[in-house]
């Protein structure tokens, strides 16, 4: 029998029953309804609204059922509907009549809230975490290869010659930002709920402020209706979520590509690669593509739980339910993308002599050589020019601007000297970047030591959160 089955006079038709539930997904976080039933009991008797030993009964009991789920010995019955019920039901079975004041001054809206709260701050925690540990791998590939050249592109056209640490870093700091904004969705999510009740408040003298400190939470929310049907916290959260599995999206298609013949840039581990059932010849870098797929999944339970949010009227409304599954596929899937891709960068190997060999082609050097007349005060639009004519004498003769003669460069105007050579050296080309921010040799240094310093900031100050 529910336990609102007062109200009415026939029960609920099976099929019904099964549509409803959300045990099946908000079983998860048994932990969580434990510690806010154990807290607002705490509160309930210093408020002498139940007497000491009730509140003990309940203590003891909800102990003792926490122990039973985390032994495997409890059995979830869909007939309770949700963890909350079917918590409830079990204390009550077990400690008899004490356990059924433990819903006193409070509904299953302000407790949802809680449990939901309490669940994502976790989990947020724990992304940032696999966060973290995936860049720290990003460092760590940065500094062991660093002074490898690749050619960067714009359109996938060859573009400028640039450090492989210097494109690693560019995830980085891509991570460092997601790191962000899952840190304001733990912040969003850290405001008790726990005393709006159904949606009004109570006319029982609950200390809010005292259930809130016991579960660490950081703040009250100020507003019963707000408190119930909030769930901006977990839009803050599917969306820090979504962001970062495109960020991934975009270096997993890296590594597709840079682990291609054409490419050659890396090879994947074994480990992180999968063969074909017909082609003996195959290495399928099968991780990257599914990191790269799921992305689409996360962007979908954001745009699902938006859809659900839309058009509610306050207070709570039985669409909130859907918040919870979408949010918590989320959450997983982008841990283990981290995961994944922290063990495919750590374990492949980087080919330099096939970064070098396509840096040295592609005409990388151009903007260099127009750069080089500017600097002897041609104005920039016309060394433009004159560089592309070169690069479509290269194309005609198919050679590329190495190969030129200095007297080839000199037909087109006689600026061009014999230290004409030191601007096509693509090592230097990379090297004389050096503002901030830029891929030469000292400004990467900077970066990686800036990079250090803030993914330690950040470790330190999670690890004692």
């Amino acid at each position: 029998m529910a336990l609102w089955s007062g109200r009415f006079s026939e029960g609920v038709d099976e099929f019904t029953q099964r549509f409803g539930a959300s045990l099946p997904v908000d079983k998860r976080m048994y932990a969580q309804d434990i510690a806010g039933s154990r807290a607002h009991a705490a509160m309930l008797a210093a408020q002498s609204i139940i007497s000491e030993e009730d509140a003990k009964a309940i203590d003891e009991g909800l102990a003792s059922i926490l122990a039973s789920i985390e032994a495997g010995e409890f059995t979830f019955d869909i007939n309770d509907e949700d963890i909350h019920m079917a918590i409830e039901s079990e204390l009550t079975r077990r400690i008899g009549s004490a356990g059924a004041r433990l819903h006193t001054g409070r509904s299953r809206n302000d407790q949802v809230a809680t449990d939901t709260r309490l669940y994502m701050k976790q989990r947020a925690q724990d992304l940032m975490r696999a966060n973290l540990a995936l860049r720290e791998v990003l460092l760590d590939q940065a500094e062991a290869n660093f002074g490898v050249i690749l050619p960067g592109y714009t359109h996938m056209q060859h573009a400028q010659p640039v450090l492989f640490s210097h494109h690693l870093l560019a995830y980085n700091w891509m991570l460092a930002r997601d790191y962000v904004r899952l840190q304001a969705a733990c912040d969003a999510a850290d405001a008790c709920p726990l005393g709006a009740a159904a949606l009004a408040g109570t006319t029982y003298p609950l200390d809010r402020f005292a259930t809130a400190s016991q579960l660490g939470f950081d703040r009250v929310i100020p507003n019963s209706l707000d408190a119930v049907s909030d769930r901006d916290f977990l839009l803050d959260l599917v969306y820090a979520c979504s962001v970062s599995s495109i960020h991934l999206s975009r270096l997993c298609e890296e590594i597709v590509l840079w682990s291609t013949v054409e490419f050659s840039f890396i090879t994947l581990s074994d480990s992180f690669s999968t063969g074909s059932s017909i082609m003996p010849q195959k290495k399928n870098p099968d991780f990257a593509e599914l990191i790269r797929g799921k992305t689409g999944r996360v962007v979908g339970d954001l745009m699902a739980l938006l859809m659900t949010l839309k058009s509610l009227p306050l207070a709570y409304n039985k669409d909130l339910q859907e918040d919870k599954e979408g949010a918590m596929d989320a959450v997983d899937t982008l841990e283990a993308c981290y995961q994944c891709a922290a063990g495919m960068i750590s374990t492949w190997t980087v080919n330099r002599d096939s970064m070098a060999a396509q840096a040295t082609g592609g005409f990388l050097a151009a903007t260099d050589v127009a750069d080089y007349l500017a600097k002897k005060g041609m104005p920039f639009r016309q060394a433009h020019e004159i560089v592309g004519s070169l690069v479509k004498l290269c194309v005609e003769r198919g050679c590329d601007l190495p190969d030129l003669t200095l007297a080839d460069f000199q037909e087109k105007t006689p600026l061009f000297e014999a230290d004409i050579q030191q601007a096509l050296n693509i090592e230097a080309i990379t090297a004389a970047r050096t503002t901030y921010g830029g891929t030469g040799h000292e400004a990467v240094k900077v970066q990686l030591e800036e990079a250090r310093t803030q993914w330690g900031s950040q470790h330190d100050l999670l690890k004692h959160s």
